[in-house]
């Protein structure tokens, strides 16, 4: 009985260990996962990396009752399961796209802001001043510029994750790369100033995968990216420029970067123009078209189908701000888009 009792013991021992001695279990690497949420025209795209590190890009109109704000949030808090935000960025100045980065920053950490620098004052904007006053103090007047060719710091695991900066204040990468067949389909507009035309651009890469978002970027800068070469190449998934304007989305950019999946962040009535929906049905790789919104004041065929709209309500007031989630394998060797949380998500390979 003893024999027995003190080999049981013995094996307990040792079973501890072992289990002491050997290192623990390494989780495996989870997905990347890409927010596109309703801000009624507006952008605000939330990213959340493997490691957990987020990144969001432009933030929504201010006002509405804090409705944009609200809507983010919500995605955080509730979707992403996130109380900070370790980066957060501006395309450009702009209400629609940094309007809710000081509200925000009374609600939760950042700890980085990132932009293109920020100017004295706005033409286009009377009232920049004071508005940019109160990102300033969020910021903490520490926000960082960001030039043509810099990166994000974020932290890569198993699979490479890279954000490089395309375009910043009207200034773009080298025009290095394989000729775009499309160039000479260019068809330059008068000059914008704009403040569109300064927008940040950021490509990502995760594996396989390439996404670009080119914020409110314009016409002669999106030539000026890919001609005479692409330096950019083909991508999986493009976030439609400037809420899909006719003053952007200019061809020998979108063909050129022929991708598999496009997510138009427009509104009820801003946005989703027939000509922007004409180009991208020529895109000889296209497989699918989400909006974010139905736009009331174009024809239904001229839209993607209903199937892959997010929100079809008149008017903001009755609109459930419904978000379009891209999910990227831990591999970034496909992909899935949804509309909201309990979407059927359609499943993509990426290119090679």
């Amino acid at each position: 009985m003893r024999e027995k009792l003190f080999f049981a013991i013995s094996t307990v021992i040792a079973t501890l260990l072992v289990s002491a001695a050997a290192p623990p279990a390494i989780a495996a690497e989870g997905p990347l996962t890409i927010y596109f949420i309703d801000v009624e025209g507006g952008a605000a795209t939330l990213f959340v990396t493997p490691a957990g590190e987020s990144l969001l890009i432009d933030s929504g109109y201010p006002d509405n009752n804090g409705r944009d704000r609200d809507r983010i949030l919500k995605v955080l808090r509730d979707e992403a399961h996130l109380n900070h935000l370790d980066h957060a960025a501006v395309t450009h100045w702009h209400l629609d796209h940094f309007g809710n980065h000081a509200s925000l920053a009374s609600e939760i950490e950042i700890k980085n802001f990132w932009d293109r620098g920020i100017p004295e004052t706005l033409a286009e904007d009377p009232n920049f001043e004071e508005r940019i006053g109160f990102y300033r103090a969020a910021s903490q007047n520490e926000s960082k510029a960001l030039a043509a060719g810099d990166s994000l710091p974020l932290k890569s695991g198993e699979t490479p994750l890279a954000v490089k900066i395309i375009t910043a204040s009207r200034e773009v990468i080298p025009n290095d790369g394989p000729p775009n067949p499309f160039a000479k389909t260019n068809e330059p507009k008068p000059r914008d100033k704009s403040d569109n035309a300064a927008s940040l651009s950021f490509l990502l890469s995760f594996g396989d995968f390439k996404f670009l978002c080119c914020g409110d970027l314009t016409w002669n800068v999106e030539a000026k990216l890919v001609t005479p070469n692409n330096p950019i190449g083909q991508v999986d998934l493009f976030m439609v420029t400037h809420h899909g304007l006719p003053a952007s989305n200019n061809p020998v950019l979108v063909h050129a970067v022929d991708p598999i999946v496009a997510v138009m962040c427009n509104g009820p009535v801003k946005g989703g123009h027939p000509n922007t929906l004409k180009t991208l049905r020529g895109v000889k790789s296209l497989q699918a078209l989400y909006q974010l919104h139905r736009n009331i004041k174009v024809a239904a065929e001229d839209q993607t189908p209903p199937e892959f709209i997010a929100n079809s309500a008149e008017t903001s007031d009755n609109c459930d701000g419904t978000f379009v989630k891209a999910t990227i394998a831990p591999d970034g060797k496909s992909y899935t888009v949804q509309i909201g949380q309990d979407g059927k998500p359609a499943t993509y390979k990426t290119r090679k």
